[in-house]
């Protein structure tokens, strides 16, 4: 009750930040980003877009990976309108195909360019049937968990090397929602059912399920960086309840009413960015890692995304489905190769 009162009155945490702080706020009392590269993800609107606005204001070079590039161009023309003299990259990725994100990895790793901060912000809310991805992975798991799984185990070692040579610690955020906390069942059993479909798909619940995964993933991959001895540090975001493309599809009457009704308790797309650029830039932030973070301020994840036994396993069930894919993507190659010499 103490906690929804503080959102609602915007007060302010131990850090003098709250839920009514901008990404602008959180970031003006900032080190110069001026060395820092970052790449974020779904950066084409919403969130990710004022995400890279921001960053780039303070001087970083921002690289936006996108599936649309025709919106990742005009989202990097208004940001170099805004700020003369921006760096910002456009490169393809769809984050539901494996393939894309190799492709992705591999054409900014041989850029030679360094790497300091990876956003994982892109989201998806599948609306009403159950698809696959191209990968045989539900979409809503594979763009919003595998492809960043994949993204940030081949980015990691850029990562690593950057920070070891410029001694500027580098910084994973995984971007969540408070949404992880609505699954707590068996999750690995809940989309092997859907996924053969021998259960009722419910998008909510596959929305969950992925933002759960980003939660564990950031509890494993902390413990791993840390065991490593590597100056990167990774932490996981709640960026608030803000009318984004994710829900702006459900439009309706009673959809709209909803949103009027609870226009006082939905943040702005300035305000739902702070978190993650206070995650990935202050100095408060440095040397924390494996947390969750909701309003600029640390808070407690579901019970659920706090088992330890179950962050290891769903990083183990992701090496397999990497492997399968691989295997499956072989074995195309194998198919096509005997069609064309026949």
């Amino acid at each position: 009750m103490l906690r929804a009162a503080r959102y609602l009155l915007g007060s302010p945490g131990g850090n003098g930040f709250g839920s009514k702080s901008t990404a602008e706020d959180v970031t003006a009392a900032c080190p110069d980003l001026a060395s820092a590269t970052a790449i974020i993800t779904g950066a084409t609107s919403g969130i990710g877009a004022e995400t890279a606005r921001v960053l780039a204001k303070r001087g970083a070079r921002v690289v936006i990976p996108a599936r649309n590039v025709k919106a990742a161009e005009e989202v990097s023309a208004r940001v170099r309108d805004e700020c003369p003299g921006a760096d910002v990259l456009v490169l393809p990725l769809d984050l539901s195909s494996l393939a894309s994100v190799q492709a992705f990895a591999h054409r900014f790793l041989a850029m030679g360019l360094p790497l300091h901060l990876l956003i994982n912000n892109a989201g998806k809310f599948s609306h009403g049937q159950l698809a696959l991805s191209e990968d045989g992975v539900e979409m809503t798991f594979a763009t919003n968990y595998l492809g960043h799984f994949l993204l940030t185990k081949l980015l990691l070692g850029r990562m690593v090397e950057t920070a070891a040579a410029t001694g500027v610690q580098g910084r994973i955020v995984n971007v969540s929602s408070s949404v992880h906390s609505w699954f707590a069942g068996d999750w690995a059993e809940y989309l092997d059912l859907v996924t053969r479909r021998k259960i009722a798909y419910d998008a909510t619940q596959a929305y969950a399920v992925s933002k759960l995964a980003n939660v564990l993933h950031t509890k494993e991959l902390a413990m791993r960086l840390k065991e490593m001895g590597a100056n990167v540090t990774v932490n996981c975001v709640h960026p608030g309840i803000v009318r984004t493309r994710l829900n702006r599809d459900r439009e309706g009457l009673v959809t709209d009413l909803v949103f009027l009704l609870l226009s006082k308790l939905l943040k702005t797309i300035p305000q739902a960015a702070a978190t993650t650029c206070y995650v990935a830039a202050h100095s408060r932030v440095a040397g924390v890692s494996g947390r969750y973070f909701a309003d600029c301020n640390e808070a407690l994840p579901s019970p659920a995304a706090t088992n330890r036994h179950d962050a290891h396993r769903l990083w183990q069930i992701s090496e397999s489905m990497l492997l399968s894919s691989a295997r499956v993507t072989q074995q195309h190659h194998h198919h096509t190769d005997d069609a064309d010499t026949s």
